[in-house]
């Protein structure tokens, strides 16, 4: 299972498994439920999906945001894993982005050689709200990895990422992304949020992705548009191993 995707940050998503457990207030009207019962799939059981090893035959170089339908380390996929890691340890022109809600599962779940994290490998986790940001961003920055991003998405409420003065941008966090949730009734952000940690970006130097505002309706292809004050915030890590197609770099 491995599509190219409309998701603006990445080139393709990748499911090794599907289905997941809500675990935080950012899990209410999670987009993978309602994708998963609209191909009459259960979210709520955990399943090997049948094209595991897609990644294997894609030959150009490409982000791939991993299990989009579920999380890569929740346990009820522990029985997979290890294949999952042989795949992307397989194919290193690759670049896996790895979003979790569960950071404190990801310790006992890394490869034997991850060392100090693996060329092809970013890991990051999502935090809505400052309660979440001050959960998992301090595990998520105690682990080894060449990239560490940290998705606000949706976005519920203002986030302050000095976090009591324990955050250090310069050696931590390469890149933040946000946005507003979507679908029929979405619980809708304050823009001054967003503006927030854009400011806290810039100040840092830290690259700044604004998805879109969130809502109903889509505005230029994004839900409630991506202008923030007038303008596209798509910025990514410089990193010399993320190969980024054209588009994505507007």
């Amino acid at each position: 299972m491995g599509y190219i995707t409309g998701i603006q940050w990445t080139n393709r998503t990748h499911n090794f498994w599907y289905g997941c457990k809500k675990v935080s207030a950012g899990c209410k009207a999670c987009y993978a439920e309602r994708d998963m019962e609209r191909y009459g799939k259960d979210f709520h059981i955990v399943t090997r999906a049948k094209g595991f090893d897609t990644p294997l035959s894609w030959k150009e170089p490409a982000l791939v945001f991993v299990n989009s339908w579920s999380d890569f380390f929740i346990k009820d996929s522990d029985e997979w894993r290890d294949d999952a890691w042989d795949i992307i340890r397989k194919t290193p022109h690759l670049t896996y982005q790895i979003l979790t809600k569960r950071p404190e599962n990801i310790s006992h779940r890394l490869p034997r050689d991850w060392g100090r994290g693996w060329e092809n490998v970013w890991l990051g986790i999502s935090a809505e709200n400052q309660e979440m940001a001050n959960k998992r961003i301090p595990i998520l920055l105690r682990l080894p990895s060449k990239i560490h991003f940290v998705s606000a998405e949706p976005l519920l409420g203002a986030i302050d990422l000095s976090l009591s003065g324990t955050f250090d941008w310069d050696t931590t966090i390469s890149w933040l992304i946000s946005g507003g949730e979507s679908g029929y009734t979405p619980r809708l952000s304050d823009i001054d949020w967003f503006r927030s940690l854009r400011d806290q970006c810039v100040s840092a130097g830290v690259p700044f992705f604004f998805k879109q505002v969130g809502g109903s309706k889509k505005i230029n292809g994004a839900w409630g548009g991506d202008l923030l004050d007038g303008r596209v915030w798509h910025e990514f890590p410089n990193v010399e191993h993320a190969t980024l197609q054209p588009e994505l770099m507007r």
